[in-house]
This record gives C-alpha cells, sequence and structure tokens, in this order.
C-alpha cells in the first residue's frame, strides 16, 4: 500500500506572527522564509497583505525571492482583500490565495450581527455561504490554488456546515481548511466532523481537506493527527508552535510525529528533520519568544536525562528511554544531564568523556562529593566536575608562559581589539600578538591564542560574582580540551577581563605541562625501542 503525502502548511510568518509581541521585520520573514524552504514545507502562508503596507511587501518581497514551496496570502471574504493578496503575489512562481470566513453560529451572531447580513439566523447562513462563493470566485481570478477556511468550522452545525464547503468546491476552491479556531474540538470530535464532512460533500479528485488546530486545551497536535487520519492531508502548523493565544499545532511534532509513528500512520512528510532546530533556533530569536526546555522535539532538555535510572538504561542502550536520535532533529545537546538525581552511571560515563581517569579505589568518594555539590547546584557542568575531581588550584610553579601585558579596546565603530605581550618561558622568548573578536573576551582570547600557537579547542568559560557591590570580586573559570583530556583554570578579580586572561593562562599552562609529559614519554619510549634496534650507543 502507497504511503500519502501530507501537506505541510507554514503560518509561521501570518499565524505565528498574531502572537502578541512575535512581530518580526521584513528581512527577519524573508529570512526565516528562506529556511523554511529548506526544511521542505510545501506552503509558507506569508502573511496578511490588506493588513498594512508592512504585511504586503512581505508577502510580495517573499512571493519573489524565495522558491520551492508555494506561496500564500491571507485575505477575508471581502473584495479589497482578495485584490491587495492577489496583487502582492502578483509574478510568483507558485502562488495561492487563502480566503477566509466564519460559519458557527456564535460568529454569525456577533460578527455578523447587522441587518444587512439578515434579520435571522437563517437569512445570515445565506448570506455568509455567498460571500464565501463570491470570494473563491473572485480569488480563482488571480490563481488556480484558492485555499477556503470556515473559521470556527470547529463549532458549527456539521449541515450547514456541508452547505458551504459545497457551494466553495464547486466555485474553484482547490483546498478546504475546517479549521478547530478556538481550539476547543477533543479529538475524536474533532476527526468525526472532518469525516463526515468530506462525507457529506462531492469532493473531486484534486481537493484537499487540511486541519487548522490551535492549542487553548493543548491538543492542537493530537487533532491535527486525527484529523489526517479521518482523511485530511494538510496539516496547518507553525515552528514551535507559535500563534495566537495558546497558539498553533507544532510543525516540528507533527512531522516528527508522523516519521517516528510511520507504521501507525502510513503517511510522510517532505519535511527535512535535521534542520528542525536549527529552524526553531531562528524562529525563537526573529520573535523572540523563548522555546521552553521541555518543549518535545527542539527543546535543550527533549533528549537530556539526569535520573540515574534514565542514564543507565540509555547508556546500556538508546531505545530504552528515547524514541528517535537527537541528531534526526538536529539536536546536539548532552544527552547525559547531572544533577541530584544522577547515578554513577551518568557520573563516570560523563568523566570518562573528558578524559578524566577514576581509579576504583577513588570513585565512592568522588561520588559522593558529587551528590554533595548537587545538592547545591541545580546542574553540573563540565568545569563542576574537573575542578571536584582535581580539586583545582591556582599555583603554577612550572609556567610554560607568562601573560607580561595585555590591553583591550572597544568602541561603537568597530570590533573589539586585544593586544598581548607573552613569554615562552622555556625558549625565553617574547611574542606580542593583536587580534579582534566578537567581544572583548573573545579577541583577548583569540590574541592569546595566536601568540602561543598550540592547538586546542575552549570548551566551558562562565563567570561568577563571589562579592556584593560595585567593586564586586568575579571568578572566572575556564576548561579547554586537547582532542579528549580536560584542563582547568580560574582567576578572580574585580576586572574580569583581567581574570579571564589569569584563567585562560593557567589552563593553557596546564595544556602545555600535559604536553611535555607526552612528549618525555614519546621520547623515552622511542630510545628504549632504538636501544633495542642498535641504533642507541
Amino acid at each position: 500500500m502507497a504511503t500519502d503525502r501530507i501537506i505541510i502548511f507554514d503560518t509561521t510568518l501570518r499565524d505565528g506572527e498574531q502572537a502578541p509581541g512575535a512581530a518580526m521585520t521584513i528581512p527577519e520573514k524573508i529570512q526565516i522564509a528562506h529556511q523554511l524552504s529548506k526544511l521542505g514545507v510545501d506552503v509558507i502562508e506569508a502573511g496578511f497583505p490588506v493588513s498594512s503596507p508592512a504585511q504586503f511587501e512581505a508577502v510580495r518581497r517573499i512571493a519573489s525571492e524565495v522558491k520551492g514551496p508555494i506561496i500564500c496570502g491571507l485575505a477575508r471574504a471581502k473584495k479589497a482583500d482578495i485584490e491587495a493578496a492577489g496583487a502582492a503575489l502578483e509574478g510568483g512562481e507558485k502562488t495561492r490565495i487563502h480566503t477566509f470566513i466564519a460559519t458557527s453560529d456564535i460568529h454569525l451572531s456577533s460578527k455578523f450581527a447587522d441587518e444587512r447580513y439578515g434579520k435571522t439566523l437563517a437569512e445570515k447562513r445565506v448570506q455568509i455561504k455567498e460571500m464565501a462563493v463570491e470570494a473563491v470566485t473572485l480569488a480563482r481570478t488571480f490563481t488556480d490554488d484558492v485555499e477556503f477556511s470556515a473559521e470556527d468550522a470547529g463549532r458549527t452545525d456539521t449541515d450547514y456546515l456541508c452547505e458551504v464547503v459545497q457551494a466553495t468546491i464547486d466555485a474553484g476552491a482547490t483546498t478546504i481548511n475546517l479549521p478547530d479556531t478556538t481550539g476547543y474540538c477533543i479529538s475524536d470530535e474533532y476527526a468525526d466532523l472532518i469525516g463526515r464532512v468530506i462525507k457529506g460533500c462531492k469532493v473531486p479528485k484534486g481537493v484537499v481537506f487540511s486541519t487548522h488546530c490551535h492549542d487553548d486545551l493543548g491538543l492542537a497536535v493530537a487533532n491535527s493527527l486525527s484529523g489526517v487520519q479521518a482523511g485530511a492531508r494538510q496539516i496547518e502548523c507553525t515552528i514551535n508552535g507559535i500563534g495566537e493565544r495558546a497558539g498553533n499545532a507544532a510543525l516540528e511534532e507533527v512531522a516528527m510525529a508522523i516519521s517516528v509513528r510511520g507504521p501507525h500512520f502510513d503517511l510522510t512528510t517532505g519535511i527535512q528533520s535535521e534542520l528542525l532546530t536549527q529552524t526553531s533556533k531562528m524562529v525563537s530569536t526573529f520573535s523572540g519568544f523563548v522555546v521552553q526546555p521541555n518543549k518535545a522535539i527542539v527543546g535543550k532538555n527533549a533528549f537530556s536525562h539526569e535520573a540515574g535510572i534514565h542514564q543507565d538504561g540509555v547508556l546500556k542502550s538508546r531505545e530504552t528511554y528515547e524514541i528517535m536520535r537527537a541528531e534526526d532533529v538536529g539536536q546536539t545537546t548532552q544527552s547525559i544531564r547531572l544533577g541530584r538525581h544522577s547515578g554513577r552511571h551518568g557520573l563516570f560515563n560523563r568523566l570518562n568523556k573528558l578524559g578524566v581517569a577514576i581509579n576504583s579505589a577513588e570513585k565512592d568518594r568522588i561520588y559522593d562529593e558529587f551528590t554533595q555539590l548537587a545538592d547545591r547546584k541545580k546542574e553540573i557542568n563540565d568545569l563542576d566536575l574537573y575542578n571536584l575531581v582535581h580539586n583545582y588550584t591556582n599555583v603554577n610553579n612550572d609556567a610554560h608562559y607568562s601573560l607580561e601585558d595585555f590591553g583591550v579596546t572597544v568602541g561603537t565603530s568597530k570590533h573589539p581589539e586585544a593586544s598581548v605581550r607573552i613569554r615562552h618561558v622555556r625558549h625565553d622568548q617574547v611574542v606580542e600578538k593583536v587580534a579582534t573578536g566578537d567581544g572583548p573576551i573573545d579577541a583577548l582570547f583569540r590574541a592569546i591564542d595566536h601568540a602561543i600557537n598550540e592547538g586546542h579547542d575552549l570548551i566551558n568559560y562562565t563567570i561568577r560574582s563571589i562579592s556584593e557591590g560595585a567593586d564586586a570580586f568575579g571568578e572566572v573559570s575556564v576548561l579547554i580540551s586537547l582532542g579528549g583530556p580536560c584542563f582547568a583554570g580560574k582567576a578572580s578579580s574585580t576586572d574580569v577581563v583581567h581574570a579571564s586572561a589569569e584563567a585562560y593562562m593557567n589552563a593553557l599552562n596546564s595544556l602545555a605541562a600535559h604536553r611535555a609529559d607526552q612528549e618525555s614519554i614519546q621520547f623515552v619510549n622511542t630510545g628504549i625501542m632504538q636501544a633495542f634496534d642498535g641504533g642507541v650507543e
């Protein structure tokens, strides 16, 4: 049996942006639209052209610049709205006009209370159906791809809804959207609604039914999935589920539900799932809406485990507590998160990854100290672990490098710049270097790296206040790595830039000492082998 293809209709730039405080600039919208195209969405609802000049321009530019998906503009069942949408979409490669009008008695009695729409509810129903037909007919003069939405379909009388849907199909609508506008429906109710309308209408080949669910009861994703099981073949959704009130169905959730439970749904999408987290972060940045840590699929905790039982299970077999792989959705989070609920397996697995060797006699003591620290901190990071095991001290009597002088300049018209003078103690050589960076600390660390010229990775940089007041001491901790083993540095000062430089130098000196030890071991081993080969007198 062939698997059906679900059309993913993304309305992040229209319904998503209607969330209070989520307004985005035109360049941001265009960047998101290009990202949505890469993600593999089928339709991008780019905006509501008649609502403002900025909305019109955003739709116009996205239609002309973004290739791949169908570009859609929203319009009420009004002549001016539809003409504005048609003008904004003009010249686009693939375009759609999405027109809508309310159909529930609740909306008809309030939004269309004026007698020009009819004196009785029956008269209003006739008028609304005529307006829907006129809107679809006009939209077809601009594009062959017209979507009609019966606003508040979830609370509309089913027989009347079938009348309106049939009339708009006959007028040329190619997609019929039955939205649960208020998030009122329960999943079985919504599936029943869609099934009854499809069965109650004469639906020509090629006409697609669509879901559009809101999350007021937390059921937007569940209702969308129930809708496609009842026959809908388009899901309207947004990245991160942003939108009016409690939001819309989250694109990443419906896409991965269909993917992970493929045999159950027998459906597929064109979504490139490895781009989901990247897209989520972009929308979060531009909208200003932070993704909650426990958000499904793209939240930072979505693939993390703190409880000891879970950590033990995942370390033995990922499938014990994970139904998909983090990398499949573009996540790169640390799966084992250490805190008060963590067990021995999680702790020593992380230490092993850091290249920290623990002998059996020390494990009980290390674990006891870890649990005590975990009671004081919400989460234990890699630097905490390193310091816990090594009881790190700033004293370094055998320095390889000495920071003799440094300076950092910042300004509004140029990138921060740092200069350093470093003495290579073993060779009694002084090196001076200059570098720029994204910030003063970044510039300083880059300059030091240029002067020392030894490869390593910066794993962790943290700063915290250890006293109060304007002249408070800041404690800086740095963790660097050399392809496995980690090396820490720590320093404190009222000048955080100075403390950062000292901490970084301490870590680099520890790394240099390690390198020297490794070179000595290699030299001795090589000498012994040469002696056996007769190469050493």
